[in-house]
């Protein structure tokens, strides 16, 4: 038996080591496996390595997952439509690249940077296989607002140092980036993806169509080629608007036709992409074509110096170098850093799941956090602003025959190419092209205000948490309005749990089911059985409008009748009293022994005399019921409130001799009772029952209190 104790003392440590996930072995421990010799000692050495590269490997894998699929890779099955797919979604991201990068008030290279370093990082990284990662309308404009506000449009009534102006935004753009990117990062490796719960559907639908307004908004001054103030905080985009209209007269009639003919010409192309849609391989590139013929009309007829049309000037060719982010600039990002960072991640992850349940994958939205957060933070380091995922891109991506990120490989890879050589062929590129670009593309948002005619047919409450959130944004700008949008379809759901839905259950003839007696026709209620039910948990916040609805809907005004008891009563203790001062009186009159007698005589009456503290004994009107049933399914969790609330209505009806019990419980329900010290001596687990049938049965065999003894029904 000795000889077995140090064998048993290692597989003891092995299993402390591999569940501890800790360094194996200390000098104590080597010291007590050393009666096994140096061998035992290597072997163990190599289980714990072994158990250390299984681990790494797997964190590996999980946080790289293009080592997961990039080996099974079916190259013959997919890599024609990646390809094609790619160059797809390539020819759409150079224009929306430059046209977005105007939106975030910076010169439009840096849109195709964004389009380059963040879509190549989130191939390596991201688990979804057909979103199309880059730059997108709602983030740019939330870019847009911060650059404004922290490096503004002029440093003074006169004077627009466009330089200076460019490379201060360009450091607010990527710094905001890196900041997004940590953000997301840091919340991905905490699982923290559950987060974007918080963003309903009609938030998020509400949100994004103000943002639309606001992209709109923000487009105008190319349009009509104005000089506008910069506006930023609450109500920053009414003064906008009526500065455009102010200084509408000051238009450029040469800009407007620019804008107005490129817009008809993208709107048609895509309403032919729309009817053509099953018979072309690939949609018909209506952006490129539009930017490559506005750039050539532009050159040959100078519409710079002729017609005073503003165009995108110098594009560098080539990568920028890496720059570290401008630390200072911290505190004054952080709130607008944490805003992007969840409206990009909602928007991301959003259309994943719809692509992923579509296509039977699963996408993991805790490394969907990680893979977008790097490529903000990589990409802020290389001068890009945040970005997200493209409805439009992803769209095409999918319909043209993708099926990995590799299709975004290769469309990151043809920015590179326009990056490094080409990106100087749209020195004459009019800037209102690019506007129209954006308005155009934003149909697909604007399209979203058809959800008030559906949500007011649907949901209500929806649509309200849509309007808020809808004009809580134009009102108080992106961030603001993200966040009063928040709080107040949390505070929609606080509201709506406190006014759930209460009835009153009968039973179905000849089951064991139990409805709601208003709804259904055939529930009937159970003789001198009350059952009452909440729709929702019971809680702080509604505790006290269940206890005021379980006493509404039996039908019995319990206060009431308990005031009246308490009264009733109190009058004959008062009775009583004089009655004994006036026995007292004449006790003393009397001879002793009399008082023996009268004192047995009157001690066999009190033992014969009826209870006079009963409802009947008072003369006070009775309850048509003798037992309640709280169904409490319902319940997801209890509180202190509830805890208490619930031993209130035990005490109140059993005042007027109604006998309480609780049914259907779920079993964390029934341990936080315990927990609570909900059960003592006058509310025990015999009043707890597994069913409401169960405590039905037990009701109309004990229509008065539960006695000591043990019952035959089953119970919790």
């Amino acid at each position: 038996m000795q000889a077995l104790l140090p064998a048993t003392r290692a597989m003891e440590l092995r299993k402390q080591d591999y569940h501890m996930e800790r360094p194996l072995l200390n000098q104590e421990h080597l010291e007590e496996l050393g009666h096994w010799g140096s061998a035992p000692r290597t072997r163990q050495w190599r289980t714990w390595l072994q158990c250390s590269r299984a681990r790494a490997h797997a964190l590996l894998l999980q946080r790289l997952p293009i080592l997961v699929w990039l080996p099974r890779y079916p190259v013959r099955d997919w890599l024609l439509g990646d390809l094609l797919s790619g160059l797809s979604v390539a020819i759409m991201q150079l224009p929306q690249g430059l046209a977005y990068a105007l939106l975030a008030g910076l010169p439009p290279v840096f849109g195709l940077y964004s389009s380059f370093y963040p879509v190549f990082i989130y191939f390596l990284f991201g688990t979804s296989r057909h979103i199309s990662v880059g730059t997108f309308a709602v983030m740019s404009v939330m870019v847009g607002s911060v650059t404004e506000s922290l490096a503004p449009q002029a440093l003074n009534d006169s004077t627009i140092n466009e330089t200076a102006r460019d490379a201060a935004r360009v450091q607010v753009a990527s710094t905001l980036s890196v900041l997004v990117g940590l953000f997301q990062v840091g919340l991905g490796l905490v699982h923290f993806g559950f987060v974007v719960t918080y963003l309903s559907e009609p938030l998020v639908r509400g949100y994004t169509t103000a943002a639309a307004v606001q992209v709109f908004v923000s487009q105008l001054k190319y349009v009509f080629e104005l000089h506008l103030s910069s506006h930023s905080g609450p109500l920053s985009l009414i003064y906008t608007v009526l500065e455009v209209c102010w200084k509408l007269p000051d238009s450029k009639v040469g800009t407007m036709v620019t804008a107005a003919v490129a817009g008809v010409v993208l709107v048609l192309v895509k309403l032919l992409n729309d009817k053509l849609q099953q018979q072309l391989p690939m949609p018909i590139p209506g952006e490129l074509l539009t930017l490559i013929g506005a750039t050539s009309i532009s050159y040959g007829m100078d519409l710079k110096h002729r017609f005073k049309v503003s165009v995108v000037g110098n594009i560098p060719t080539g990568l920028v170098s890496p720059v570290a982010p401008n630390a200072q600039l911290f505190s004054k990002l952080m709130g607008s850093a944490f805003t992007i960072a969840l409206v990009g991640f909602a928007i991301a992850i959003s259309l994943g799941k719809i692509f992923a349940l579509r296509h039977s994958y699963r996408v993991d939205s805790n490394q969907e956090l990680v893979a977008l957060g790097l490529s903000n933070l990589i990409g802020g380091i290389f001068r890009c602003f945040p970005v997200s995922c493209s409805m439009s891109r992803s769209l095409v991506q999918e319909s043209t025959g993708g099926n990995s990120q590799v299709a975004g490989a290769v469309s990151s890879f043809f920015i590179l190419l326009i990056i490094v050589k080409l990106g100087e062929l749209f020195h004459d590129l009019p800037k209102a092209v690019l506007a129209a670009i954006v308005i155009v593309n934003l149909k697909g948002m604007l399209r979203q205000l058809s959800d008030i005619c559906s949500l007011w047919k649907a949901n209500r409450a929806d649509l309200l948490i849509w309007l808020v959130t809808f004009i809580a944004t134009i009102l108080l700008n992106l961030d603001l309005g993200l966040v009063a949008a928040v709080i107040f379809s949390l505070l929609l759901v606080v509201v709506r749990t406190q006014r759930p839905h209460y009835s009153i259950l009968g039973q179905v003839p000849d089951t064991d089911i139990y409805r709601d007696v208003a709804e259904y026709s055939e529930a009937k209620e159970v003789p001198g059985v009350k059952v009452f039910r909440s729709s929702a948990t019971v809680y702080f916040a509604n505790a006290e409008f269940y206890s005021d609805a379980l006493k509404q809907r039996c039908g019995v005004d319990v206060d009431l009748l308990i005031s009246q008891k308490k009264k009733l009563l109190k009058k004959q203790e008062q009775l009583k009293l004089k009655q004994l001062q006036k026995e007292k009186k004449l006790q003393k009159q009397v001879s002793p022994g009399d008082k023996m007698e009268d004192a047995t005589a009157s001690g066999q009456e009190d033992s014969k005399a009826p209870d006079v503290s009963t409802l009947k004994a008072l003369g006070l009107p009775q309850p048509d019921f003798h037992s309640l049933i709280l169904d409490l399914s319902a319940l997801s969790f209890v509180d202190t409130v509830c805890l208490k609330s619930l031993k209130n209505i035990f005490r109140d009806f059993r005042e007027i001799e109604v006998e309480v019990y609780m049914a259907a419980c779920h079993s964390p329900v029934v341990s936080q009772l315990e927990a609570g010290h909900f059960f003592d001596a006058s509310v025990t687990k015999k009043h707890l029952f597994a069913s409401v049938h169960d405590a039905v049965t037990f009701a109309l065999q004990h229509p008065r209190p539960v006695p000591d003894s043990p019952v035959s029904v089953t119970r919790l």
